[in-house]
């Protein structure tokens, strides 16, 4: 028997999971969303501990902020340059707007043929508020220096140069968000059909090139790397003081976390949550 082929004392290959899961952005204080800040730790550990083969990014969010969607994006494949460790990134329910973007951070990306993928574009929304607190007799009072410093207040009458500011703006962040896209699909989408705001489900995802296979992470792992692989999931530590002295609350504190919970509840609701 030759020994090459045979080699009971062959050390498994290492793959680090990590699970990036929820709304990108800063929720608030009582909903922790995906930022920079709280993913940085977790994504530097997930490249270097073990020394892995490769790292898997399991991606369950709607979106939020682009800023921080990119500024993940860029940690991602900076680490990845660095460590010279290839990446697998996995859509599980949602992987849509910012959430896409995440994905786009992959070397190669998996949905399952049910998960939600895409939704290439850009979205603002607000409420009005001018004719209510006319209703209930309130006053406001608002002074500025800069004329445009009540820019779409939510309290006074939609004006068109505040509306033509905020398209303008849109479209500098898609563009943005496009040309991302193009760069890590390149050759595989058509930007036309696909960045225009409309989200897939994985297997129409699968066809027009937004992922590269609809197969199961433990599938993909087995035709790879055989059986030999360890697979390590990679988890943030939580604070202990910070749950021993979090906010014990209060009436204002229960008004604040329903508002973010409504708030967060927006961006997941728009795919079927």
């Amino acid at each position: 028997m030759s020994l090459s082929r045979f080699n009971p004392f062959k050390k498994k290959t290492n793959i680090n999971v990590v699970s990036l899961r929820g709304v990108i952005g800063d929720m608030g204080r009582f909903s922790r969303g995906l930022t920079i800040e709280n993913t940085v730790p977790i994504l530097e550990k997930a490249f270097s501990y073990k020394k892995p083969k490769l790292v898997v990014i399991q991606i369950n969010s709607p979106g939020g902020s682009p800023v921080q969607s990119e500024l993940i994006y860029n940690k991602i494949r900076v680490l990845a340059k660095k460590n010279k460790v290839r990446v697998l990134t996995v859509a599980e329910d949602v992987a849509a707007s910012g959430g896409y973007m995440l994905m786009c951070s992959g070397d190669e990306l998996l949905a399952n043929k049910s998960s939600i993928v895409g939704s290439i574009g850009v979205i603002s929304a607000s409420f009005g508020f001018k004719d209510l607190i006319e209703k209930i007799g309130v006053q406001r009072r608002v002074f500025t220096a800069g004329e445009n410093k009540s820019f779409l207040d939510p309290f006074q009458e939609v004006k068109e140069k505040d509306v033509e500011k905020l398209i303008k703006v849109q479209k500098s962040i898609f563009e943005n968000f496009k040309a991302l896209v193009e760069k890590n699909r390149k050759g595989k989408i058509d930007p036309n059909q696909v960045c225009n705001g409309e989200f897939w489900t994985g297997d129409q995802a699968l066809e027009l090139g937004l992922i590269d296979s609809n197969e199961t992470l433990t599938s993909y792992l087995n035709k790879n790397f055989g059986k030999k692989y360890t697979l390590r999931p990679i988890e943030s530590k939580k604070s202990f003081l910070k749950g021993l002295f979090s906010s014990k609350g209060s009436a204002y504190d229960g008004v604040t976390g329903l508002l973010e919970t409504l708030y967060e509840e927006a961006f997941w609701s728009r795919y079927g949550r």
